[in-house]
């Protein structure tokens, strides 16, 4: 069915959770909606406020603008604009524009009759960036442990945290969450790569079938998982990725404090070493 012709059979009313007929409408391809309305507010004015912050630091210099988070002194509180205030906002903001987004994929999803698969994909990533900055600064009690926004400061910030805890690639959750951030640029990578030969063939040969998939990777490795299979990896690897990330971090200072090598002393007293 062509894209355009199947447009128009979901282009109904109905499936909105908020706002009912108002926001219910298309602007060219895009759906608008009572979120995507909240969307486009929230991410004008989380930019508007990186640029009035920006304006107001030392420099244009796009590497090293630091828009940071309240002094750890602040706590939990609200601090003014210029000391970490601006930082405050622009979180809200940013929560505002990615949670819209995704209740915008909510209603997309119920127009169409499919699942949440989609939104839910990006809630994982949703859950990773909230856990940076809200669910780990209020285990820790202050909101100065949240990430600056910034390019150089925000990759200090990484590097500072990493130091703190000594070896932060000692992290068991770390390590799961790198594990499964590569082995899905692996399963993507063989999945693209088995596709564009089979659709792509030589000069004279007919463009090959899933069935010439599947007998590649049975005779390779003894098992395809298929073509609707592949994706499903993909999905499960992807969102493991960004679930071990938010994990990895948040037990880093609310629940261990120490450097992350002391955590495998459990696995030098284990009594088969004695």
């Amino acid at each position: 069915m062509a894209m355009l012709s199947f447009e128009r059979k979901y282009r109904v009313r109905g499936g909105t959770l908020i706002g009912g007929d108002l926001f219910d409408f298309w602007v060219g391809p895009f759906y608008v909606g009572f979120f995507g309305v909240t969307t486009a507010f929230f991410s004008l004015v989380g930019t508007l406020l990186i640029f009035v912050a920006a304006a107001d630091g030392p420099t244009w210099n796009p590497w090293q603008i630091n828009i940071a988070p309240p002094d750890l002194s602040v706590g939990l509180g609200l601090a003014p604009l210029k000391q970490g205030g601006f930082w405050q906002v622009i979180t809200v903001c940013a929560i505002g524009a990615f949670v819209s987004w995704a209740l915008r994929e909510v209603e997309i999803c119920r127009k169409l009759g499919i699942g949440y698969h989609v939104p839910f994909a990006f809630s994982v990533a949703i859950f990773a960036y909230v856990t940076l900055v809200v669910i780990r600064p209020v285990l820790m009690g202050a909101w100065g442990h949240g990430f600056p926004y910034g390019i150089i400061s925000h990759l200090d910030w990484v590097s500072n945290t990493g130091y703190q805890y000594l070896h932060f690639h000692y992290n068991p959750a770390h390590m799961l969450a790198v594990t499964f951030f590569f082995t899905t640029c692996l399963a993507l990578a063989l999945h693209g790569a088995l596709v564009l030969s089979s659709t792509n063939p030589a000069p004279g040969e007919h463009v090959k079938t899933p069935e010439h998939e599947d007998t590649y990777f049975r005779d390779s490795i003894g098992y395809s998982v298929g073509t609707l299979g592949i994706h499903r990896v993909g999905l499960i690897l992807a969102l493991n990725a960004g679930f071990w990330s938010a994990i990895c971090i948040v037990i880093s200072g609310p629940f261990w404090t120490r450097g992350w090598p002391e955590w495998w002393g459990w696995w030098l007293n284990l009594p088969v070493w004695r």
